[in-house]
């Protein structure tokens, strides 16, 4: 039949009369057009690809409308070309829920059915979370990819980003796995009761006891268990042949359904005389045996992923919102930014906001993982999720919904745990063959066994066994209950990682490079000391603090509060620019000023005094920060600023060398300031006086000799270095320009974590080599076996029930892991 395959959300017409089989119509978005010469330029780029028949760019609509033959040209060759050009198809991502997965074949047959579509790029399926990531052409509707998916036997629905309707669809998923473990449970009951009988008659018979049912009793008690209980598998098998693919069901379905009615023939052909020729008890244990072990995945897959449950249930459902004096409780996603709430004690924190009132402390452990609670007045930020401790407070809304503290981390856990690990594409290859391939080998088995003269019984029990013994399962489930039980545990430690390429990196650092301020020391800087050549320092301090007010730097804070403290007046700055590593100048008044190190005073034509030079060898010796102050061309002074170093870096830096780590520090302050915090936190390599691209440099350098960086910066200031690095750490409380930036994001403020980071990267890709080993080991020996009729079909049954449960369960084990902070 002649077609034209296009995008869900495009028209097609053509003339069945005149068109080829294969030929197809898409529109393409592109971007980067601004004139009629590049639209020209494309349209003929385009119609010279082989198998193009028409090609028409819109200039004003911004798309190209493609008439081609699909059996030469792909519209992967289309977005290739358009980008060798210069132009852009621009993309987006779309994210589904996803019903009725089974297996890996499962999730391999639908991720094979989308990526066949035009209009998607790419498609990445989530066996253990249910979950899909379809990248698809802008403008692409959802209501094409979910019909895909029903199409291909599974049903399917929007995720929401927003954390309201999130919290309503969680909710209902929660519910429907609720009725159907109800329904599991009960139809476990009836299997168990059924099978029990036809059980013992088998151990019984293993032992050499006389004992056996009558034949039509266990044709009675293995029917129900076969047809009723066992539905399940039927409709999966139905569902997947029907578009073409196989998966676990269709091998239990074979396998179950060839014993059954074997032994049904026998019973019919030769009555009681077919004792010893019956094989329903293994049907009805296996059918029991894989259900339990279903639900036992089930719930074991549960676990996988509570950690995220548990940071959506820290979200409140309402909030009371202060209004004319009076408390109004509304729906938390009413709230709008800059209303004021009121949290009473013991209350859960509702949105991110400011203390405009009151006095409390918050307990932020699941947002942060910091264990003791943190004290909250007027002025302190607070985060939503957090619980209020024994004060009442009200504090005036900073960011709602996804925005909040909260909304991010959500995002950034599910983003982790939604990723595959390279290693799964090679899973999902031998996922999506293996069913098809596990048939052809039980057929050669029965057609082995009947050729060696064994006759058919022997021949069909085999071939059965290698059905049942098979576990595409356990190869689904191997990487991604590992991923999400690890980044789950990672979370509640406050350690979140961007992607599964940040947790898969962080297992293979061997070089650590701290920046200075902010990371290993407190980032709080303060003035501890001034010198000023004419004894002046209010006039010093005056001068230092006007023209820092207009930076952002923490040493610029530092000098302004120490102003604000003196109660100094300050002036207006004019002509103010930044000098990146060095300082910043402006004009003040008559006065025009620059402060900054050493190195921008002498750029300004400016050299340093012997009483000077003493005074910053002093003050650098205690780890100090120097800053020079410098109008109309003279030096006036300098002031030495102290930023105390945090009392856990010492051991942070001992956990990194104890795990034969090589540990750095590079920092913009002067050498022997550098040299003196090395010294308090045993760091025996450092640089001072680096430039942020004295700090890449160095990045690259170390790349070049084959290390693995990582970098530990505050997100802002070291934000070059941070994406250059294999991978970068941020360390705060989870700022935008942190989470963007940084691979992995530290929700509290110690440096001990940047261990734990890497301790629980290691360990995750551990679990997740040791669950492809078992799921693995499992094919390999128990398939052979399987063949060489040494497995009984009941217990290849129960060995493929325990495969899953085996990998899933030592996902789990991740669940335990806690942060060291104790080395």
């Amino acid at each position: 039949m002649e077609h034209l395959k296009s995008a869900p959300d495009q028209e097609t017409t053509f003339d069945p009369a005149t068109s080829p089989a294969t030929y197809s119509k898409a529109t393409l978005p592109v971007e980067g057009m601004t004139c009629a010469s590049c639209s020209s330029r494309l349209e003929k780029l385009l119609g010279a690809l082989p198998g193009v028949e028409n090609v028409s760019i819109n200039l004003a609509l911004e798309k190209a409308t493609l008439q081609y033959d699909s059996s030469e040209v792909t519209l992967d060759d289309f977005r290739t070309s358009i980008k060798d050009a210069g132009f852009e198809v621009p993309t987006q991502t779309i994210r589904l829920s996803i019903e009725g997965m089974t297996c890996a074949s499962c999730s391999a047959r639908i991720e094979k059915r989308l990526q066949a579509r035009p209009d998607v790029i790419d498609a990445k399926i989530n066996l253990a979370l249910e979950r899909g990531e379809v990248t698809v052409v802008a403008g692409t509707r959802p209501h094409g990819l979910i019909k895909t998916i029903e199409e291909t036997g599974f049903s399917a629905h929007l995720y929401q980003s927003d954390l309201a309707k999130r919290d309503e669809q969680e909710q209902q998923r929660q519910q429907r796995i609720k009725l159907e473990q109800s329904r599991d449970m009960r139809d476990l009951l009836i299997a168990v009761i059924l099978t029990t009988p036809l059980l013992i008659q088998m151990v019984f018979m293993l032992v050499g006891a006389p004992f056996s049912l009558p034949p039509l009793a266990e044709l009675a008690l293995a029917t129900p268990v076969q047809f009723y209980v066992g539905r399940r598998f039927y409709k999966g098998a139905y569902a997947a042949l029907r578009t073409g693919g196989a998966n676990m069901d269709v091998l239990v379905a074979l396998g179950t359904s060839a014993a059954y009615f074997f032994s049904l023939f026998m019973l019919i052909k030769l009555g009681d005389a077919s004792k010893g020729h019956l094989y329903f008890e293994a049907a009805a244990v296996i059918i029991t045996l894989i259900l339990l072990g279903k639900i036992l995945e089930t719930r074991a897959k549960r676990g996988t992923t509570a950690a995220i449950l548990e940071l959506m249930n820290l979200r409140p459902q309402t909030a009371r919102v202060l209004r004319d004096g009076v408390e109004d409780e509304i729906a938390i996603e009413d709230v709008m930014e800059k209303d004021v709430v009121v949290v009473r004690p013991g209350e859960k924190i509702p949105v991110d906001g400011v203390v405009l009132e009151g006095h409390s402390s918050a307990d932020e452990s699941l947002i942060t993982g910091e264990s003791l609670p943190v004290s909250k007045d007027v002025g302190d930020g607070v985060t939503g999720g957090a619980i209020n401790g024994t004060g009442r407070l009200i504090i005036t809304t900073s960011k709602v919904g996804s925005d909040t503290t909260l909304g991010r981390i959500i995002q950034l856990v599910e983003n982790a745990q939604s990723g595959k690990a390279p290693v799964q594409q090679l899973v999902d290859k031998i996922a999506g063959i293996f069913v098809p391939v596990v048939i052809v080998i039980a057929l050669l088995t029965f057609a082995g066994w009947m050729m060696a003269g064994a006759g058919f019984e022997a021949a069909l029990i085999a071939s059965v066994a290698v059905l049942v013994i098979a576990c595409p399962c356990a190869l689904g489930l191997a990487t991604p209950t590992a991923i999400v039980a690890g980044t789950g545990a990672a979370a509640k430690a406050g350690i979140l990682f961007k992607s599964v390429d940040a947790l898969q990196t962080a297992h293979n650092v061997d070089t650590v490079i701290f920046d200075k301020t902010g990371t290993l020391t407190k980032g709080r800087p303060a003035v501890t000391h001034m010198h000023a050549l004419n004894n002046d320092e209010t006039q010093l301090l005056k001068l230092a603090a006007s023209v820092q007010a207009a930076s952002e730097h923490p040493l610029a804070r530092a000098v302004q509060e120490k102003a604000a403290e003196l109660e100094i007046a300050l002036s207006p700055v004019t002509k103010f620019a930044s000098h990146t590593g060095a300082g910043v100048e402006g004009q003040i008044d008559e006065h025009h000023v620059f402060i900054g190190n050493g190195r921008l005073m002498k750029q300004a034509g400016a050299s340093l005094p012997d009483e000077l030079l003493t005074q910053q060898k002093t003050w650098e010796q205690q780890g100090h920060t120097v800053v020079f102050v410098m109008s109309n061309d003279q030096l006036i002074g300098a002031l030495a600023i102290a930023d105390p170093v945090r009392e856990q870096s010492q051991q942070a830096v001992v956990q990194l060398v104890a795990s034969k780590l090589h540990v750095m520090m590079l920092s913009g302050d002067a050498t022997t300031t550098a040299s003196a915090i090395a010294e308090l936190t045993g760091i025996k390599d450092y640089r001072g006086e680096t430039l942020p691209q004295d700090k890449a440099d160095a990045i690259k350098q170390l790349q070049q000799n084959g290390q693995t960086v990582a970098m530990i910066g505050d997100g802002v200031n070291d934000a070059p270095a941070l994406a250059l690095a294999d991978l970068g750490i941020a360390m705060g409380s989870g700022s935008d320009v942190a989470m963007e930036t940084a691979g992995v994001t530290l929700m509290r403020s110690d440096p001990r974590l940047v261990a734990a980071s890497l301790d629980i990267s290691k360990r995750t890709w551990s679990k997740l080599k040791q669950n492809l080993f078992w799921a693995f080991i499992y094919n390999l020996i128990g398939i052979p076996l399987a063949i060489l009729g040494l497995l009984n079909p009941a217990i290849a049954g129960a060995a493929m029930a325990m495969s899953s449960i085996s990998v899933v369960s030592n996902s789990l084990l991740l669940r335990r892991w806690k942060p060291d902070l104790e080395k």
